[in-house]
């Protein structure tokens, strides 16, 4: 049997959606494993949760780099020699450069916590409680040279209620962020996805997708 693929994973802060990766790969739900954990934060959790399932952990400080091509030129480079043929954006709050993303053109998964196109950037439930939408949630897409502007491969939404909290909202938007990440991954692996301008195809895809089947409301 053949080794699995590698993904490299980028984090700034706890890891959740990390775990969710590893622990959909333990599962054998997607079919690669966590090679590398790379965070621009020595103190972010997400290492430990790396270091806990025995993966190779990178600190890159982005204070280390006079920059920001330069901090992403290292990130470049510790990530091809990790062998990653995916790399994913876990929580990682570091807006990259053309230099990263040209180096690993339609390799590159982010989530963000809302459906784009709206409220991209920070504070995506923030924006969506003071703009007064009935629904919200969260997006996996490729990452382009644009701020949370590629492509979209999965959404998942969650109703908004009258008495959410931008805390009570993002952690029912984070629930279904663990679940379409791993989702998207494996889509890539299997080779489902053809980005075709802005539409991502998802080949074999059912009338009705896989993640309206079974949204339950966390």
């Amino acid at each position: 049997m053949s080794e699995q693929p590698v993904i490299a994973v980028l984090v700034s802060g706890s890891g959740s959606n990390l775990q969710a990766i590893l622990d959909a790969s333990l599962r054998g739900e997607i079919p690669c494993r966590v090679g590398i954990v790379i965070s621009n934060k020595p103190e972010a959790y997400g290492l430990e949760r790396a270091r806990k399932h025995g993966i190779p952990t990178e600190v890159v400080r982005h204070t280390d780099f006079p920059s920001r091509e330069a901090f992403d030129r290292k990130l470049v480079e510790t990530i091809r020699g990790s062998g990653a043929a995916l790399v994913c954006l876990a929580g990682f709050m570091r807006v990259l450069t053309p230099v990263f993303v040209r180096a690993f053109p339609n390799r590159i998964l982010n989530i963000h916590p809302a459906l784009l196109p709206s409220f991209p950037g920070t504070h995506g439930p923030k924006q969506a409680l003071e703009y007064g939408v009935r629904f919200s949630g969260c997006t996996v897409h490729f990452l382009d040279e644009g701020v949370d502007s590629g492509p979209i491969v999965v959404q998942a939404a969650v109703p908004v209620y009258d008495d959410d909290t931008e805390e009570s909202l993002a952690a029912r938007i984070l629930v279904q962020e663990h679940r379409i990440y791993p989702m998207a991954i494996r889509l890539f692996f299997q080779g489902r996805l053809k980005i075709e301008g802005r539409r991502v195809r998802i080949e074999g895809e059912p009338r009705i997708p896989e993640f309206f089947h079974r949204n339950p409301d966390a």
